[in-house]
């Protein structure tokens, strides 16, 4: 006789219990619920309420994840159900609502969708094909929820002062910002335009001693030659046409603290010179001064330009190059960090959206596969300025590749896959029908209505062009 196997510890421990989620049916049609019941017992724990009372208030205490409701169960204004379905859906954007009534006309089937029911049906409903919609619905949305969870906490921990991006190449951006942070030795931010020379200055001075010292930028390229020299150094009451009093310089208003100067690369040679020299003695003349004043401020510059090439063809001074490129923090362009692009529209989605006060939106696979096969010649604020205008020109919560401009889908296989063969499938006939109106109405437009010409370019005989122009009326 066989010995009986001893059960292991796990073994003769009970299973835990799996949580199942809560589907209320709201109607007064008890046959229903009993077929509906026993479709969703298996998965799901059922509550079943006969009226509207108390039903919002109710689904938010139990953790209710889907409510099955019927718009026209009590009540004597007709269709009551509509109210409440907008107000479930007002409070809980996560919460799987599917509509059910007696009414066959199709505005009723619209007004439900629009007050936010996600699926409507008609009575007698088919119990089985509300179990299965009910179910793919509930996963979906499940994995929306995880995914945007998802998405936030990698937001989070991606992000490093104003910078969004957990890429290799920012991470080593982030550890050369804070190796020379609390120093006070100059930095030179080089970049591309549009990745962010100006985040990386100001995340430099927020985590360095003088954080709450003066932080004063200047963009060279911004001002005309003959205005920079007095915004730098500052200016004595007459010492030139219009100077009615004096007027401290952006330098020695950083005395201090941080000064940050933008486009450094497009000084005149004389400012590079007279900057080298404040950089050496420590102390700045107005212009028609006579007397220096002793400042003391840390030097961040930042440019797009080649320094090393322009010192060779001297138009940058040699000595000044080493003098503010102790250590230099290189930005990456966003074409070598395109795995930083989802976290980037995701930040920006929320940022845009919140700021024109409707709900965030989200992009399709296809439109992100897109925006990741661009090469952002513009970078992050490029990137930038499309969402914003996505979120205001797209209506729809979800953004698709063909909302997407031409130049960005030009460069996506998966956008340009998406537009020829939707997820939902496409009529190849249609498409071919339209294609050759397309081509047709273009040719005689080039020629002038000419049909012999249209044929030639073309590259099709006569005889075909005039029975294809027949065939669709051309």
């Amino acid at each position: 006789m066989a010995t009986p196997r001893k059960q292991s510890k796990a073994e003769q421990e009970p299973a835990p219990e799996v949580e199942l989620p809560i589907v209320c049916i709201v109607t007064v049609d008890e046959d229903f619920v009993d077929d509906l019941s026993r479709e969703l017992a298996p998965w799901c724990h059922v509550e079943v309420r006969d009226s509207y009372e108390g039903l919002t208030r109710w689904t938010r205490e139990v953790g209710v994840a889907a409510v099955l409701l019927s718009i026209d169960t009590d009540g004597d204004e007709a269709f009551g159900g509509l109210s409440v379905l907008n107000e479930l859906r007002r409070l809980n954007e996560n919460l799987t609502l599917i509509s059910m009534s007696r009414a066959r006309a199709r505005a009723v089937e619209k007004q439900a969708l629009e007050n936010g029911s996600d699926a409507h049906f008609r009575s007698p409903v088919d119990v089985d094909e509300l179990r299965m919609t009910l179910i793919e619905i509930m996963r979906l949305r499940t994995e929306t929820v995880a995914r945007e969870w998802m998405m936030q906490r990698s937001l989070e921990a991606s992000r490093f002062q104003d910078f969004v991006g957990g890429s290799e190449p920012m991470r080593l951006v982030y550890d050369a910002i804070q190796q020379v942070a609390d120093s006070s030795i100059n930095v030179l931010i080089r970049g591309e335009s549009g990745t962010g020379k100006e985040l990386a200055a100001r995340a430099v001075v927020a985590l360095s001693s003088r954080a709450n010292k003066p932080y004063i930028r200047l963009n060279c390229a911004a001002l005309p030659e003959t205005l920079i020299e007095s915004e730098l150094f500052g200016s004595e009451k007459g010492a030139f046409t219009g100077a009615t009093e004096s007027r401290p310089g952006q330098i020695e208003l950083a005395d201090g603290g941080t000064l940050f100067l933008d486009e450094i690369a497009t000084l005149t040679p004389a400012l590079q010179t007279k900057l080298l020299r404040v950089l050496e003695d420590h102390q700045v003349q107005r212009l028609g001064g006579r007397t220096f004043r002793k400042i003391d401020f840390r030097l961040i510059c930042a440019t797009n330009e080649p320094l090393e090439e322009m010192v060779r063809n001297g138009k940058f001074r040699e000595d000044l190059y080493y003098r503010i490129h102790v250590v230099p923090i290189d930005l990456p362009p966003l074409r070598e960090r395109t795995g930083d692009i989802p976290l980037l529209c995701e930040y920006f989605l929320q940022v845009h959206c919140l700021a024109n006060g409707i709900p965030v939106k989200q992009l399709a696979e296809d439109a992100l596969a897109a925006l990741e096969e661009h090469t952002w010649p513009g970078n992050v604020r490029e990137l930038e300025n499309l969402v914003q205008r996505l979120v205001v020109t797209v209506r729809r919560d979800v953004i698709g590749a063909n909302d997407l401009p031409s130049r960005v889908v030009a460069q996506s296989v998966a956008a340009q896959e998406a537009i020829l063969v939707p997820e939902d499938g496409t009529d190849f006939d249609e498409e071919v029908r339209r294609l050759e109106i397309a081509l047709l109405t273009t040719a005689l437009r080039r020629t002038g209505g000419h049909k012999a010409a249209a044929a030639r370019l073309l590259k099709i005989d006569s005889q075909r062009m005039k029975y294809l122009c027949r065939k669709y009326g051309v």
